[in-house]
Parts: C-alpha cells; structure tokens; sequence
C-alpha cells in the first residue's frame, strides 16, 4: 500500500533521506542503449547541472549522489533553520530563480506601497515559497521535471519518464547515513562499470576528489566533511570516509581480494559496530520495501511522529 509522503518525512527524528528515482519506460536515462545502438551518456551531465542549481537554491544539502543509466541516488539533508533564516527578499529571489513571480509580488519587491489585502497575500505567497524551498518533494519534483522534460524532446516523444513516486528512507543514526552515503557512491563499482571510486564518474567522491582542480564547473554543491565541528558538516573525516569507502568496495565483492587496513579501525569502533553488522547495513539500501533504517528504538519513534503504529525494520 502506498503511503503519503508526509508519513514518510520526520524532520524531529533526522534531516537525512536517501532518495531514489527511476526511470518508467525503457529508453535510458543516460549509458549506452544496447538494443538501440544509441547512447545517452550526455544526459548524466543533465542531472549534475540540475542538482548543481537545485542546490545552490534549497535548504537541502547534498552529501551524497550517484547517476545511473536508469535511476539516481541521493543522500540529501534537510535543513529548515536555514530556510527559515531567509530574508523575504532572499527567498523571493530564490524562488524567481525557478519560476516567473505573480504581478503582485513583483510590485512588493520593487517597493511600491501594498494595501493591507494585498500584502497578506504576497507574505502568503513568500511562506509558502519558503516551505517548498527547503521540501525534498518539492526538490525531486523539479529536478525530474527538468530532465524528463529534455529527454522526452531529445527522444521526440510524450508521456511518463519517472516512476510516479520516488523511493525515501529515513537514516536515523550517523552509522546509517555513512553507510548508505557509502553505498551511493560505489554504486559504479557494482554495476562493473569501474573498479575504482575515483574513476566513478558522476558520483559525489570522485566529484570531491576531482573538486580542487575544476572550481568552475558547475557541480552539486556537496555538504562538508567534518574539519571545525560545524553543524552544517558531516560528522566524518573525509580522509576516514575515503578508506571506508575504498574497503567496503573490496569487502562487499565476495570476487574480489582485500583486507581491512590496520589504519582503518578506529572509524568502526567509533560507531560500535564490527565488520559484518557493517556490511549488512550497506546492503540495505538495494532491498524493496525499506523506509528507515537506524536503531530499533529510533525507528519505532520514527513512525509514530509520522503517525503510524511501527515501520518494518530490517534485520542487521
């Protein structure tokens, strides 16, 4: 049974949702069309100069993306004090960056003097807009229009591009969020389409690691790793996240040789868990059907705040 979004999102419990959209009708979103002979690889480049504005305009960071032929990854944190710290001049320009103004918005920002009525309806408007600009809804809503709206003129063609919903998970813990920020970005590397992170190309590590070099380029901007306790940073050394990530791909491949680095440990045992629970964690992320995943205790507290009796919980 479907359940509203609403149900889904709990901002009380975490900022953080891994979010996953997939494309409905068989043509590709970006790779090599095998049938076809054509390729849509060009179209990976869409969805990076898309987030890259997205998130220069929300309240949602981004702390972790992978395009794929037929779907995306994203680990997005929601951060509403941001928003709520906008001026109402700054959120009306944010929002004009995305759509044309109503006239009479257009007169109150230029200054002309507004009777009562009218000004109600315009500080009605500029809540509104500041809502929306920090919803993850609201953020998938107009990164898939975009590109569905290219692609359906690049294939010449109408109709449904996405699946009628994208897929959410709540991460409750910070193992949860690292894990599944682990598994985005290796998705490249379990679909064999390289055997290393820094060759994944369009995913958030290998644009962290390339970042230095290309300023310019218009990229998703990525939330931090840790390096003076700010709130706004991920809670990781990003030299850590590195050798996770790099192990974990050799773990997670039974093919594949490798061992745990010595220098590797303390990251584990920082957040209390052993090499197998770690590893069963990251493989939740591919199985249908889950929503949240974090500690027994947190997941039941999860959906009562999203007004349901319990939520499934996987097995670690």
């Amino acid at each position: 049974m479907t359940i509203a979004r609403a149900r889904q999102i709990s901002l009380q419990d975490t900022p953080y949702y891994h979010v996953v959209s997939r494309c409905v009708r068989r043509a590709f979103l970006c790779g090599d069309d095998a049938h076809s002979g054509q390729s849509y690889e060009h179209r990976r480049q869409w969805v990076v100069n898309k987030l890259g504005q997205l998130s220069r305009l929300f309240a949602i960071g981004i702390c972790a993306y992978a395009v794929m032929s037929n779907h995306y990854h994203l680990v997005l944190k929601v951060e509403p004090d941001t928003a709520a710290n906008w001026s109402e001049r700054e959120v009306a320009e944010r929002w004009a960056a995305l759509f044309q103004w109503p006239h009479l918005v257009r007169r109150w920002y230029q200054g002309e003097a507004l009777i009562e009525p009218e000004l109600a309806v315009v500080q009605q408007l500029l809540a509104q807009w500041r809502e929306r600009l920090h919803s993850i809804s609201w953020f998938i809503r107009l990164l898939n229009e975009n590109l569905a709206r290219q692609a359906n003129q690049e294939d010449g063609c109408k109709g449904h591009f996405w699946e009628g919903r994208f897929k959410s998970q709540a991460l409750l813990t910070e193992s949860a969020l690292l894990a599944c920020m682990a598994y985005v970005d290796l998705n490249p590397i379990r679909a064999a389409l390289t055997d290393r992170p820094e060759q994944s190309e369009y995913t958030s590590i290998k644009q962290r690691l390339d970042e230095p070099a290309a300023p310019e380029v218009l990229s998703p901007l990525l939330l931090p790793f840790a390096s003076q306790g700010k709130p706004e940073e991920l809670p990781y050394a990003f030299t850590d996240y590195l050798m996770l990530v790099d192990w974990t791909g050799r773990a997670i491949r039974p093919d594949k040789r490798g061992h745990i680095p010595a220098q590797f440990g303390p990251i584990l045992e920082r957040l209390g868990l052993d090499a197998v629970r770690w590893l069963k964690q990251v493989t939740l992320f591919r199985r249908q059907g889950i929503r949240v995943v974090g500690d027994r205790d947190q997941c039941q507290q999860f959906a009562r705040h999203c007004g349901q009796r319990r939520c499934h919980q996987p097995r670690l």
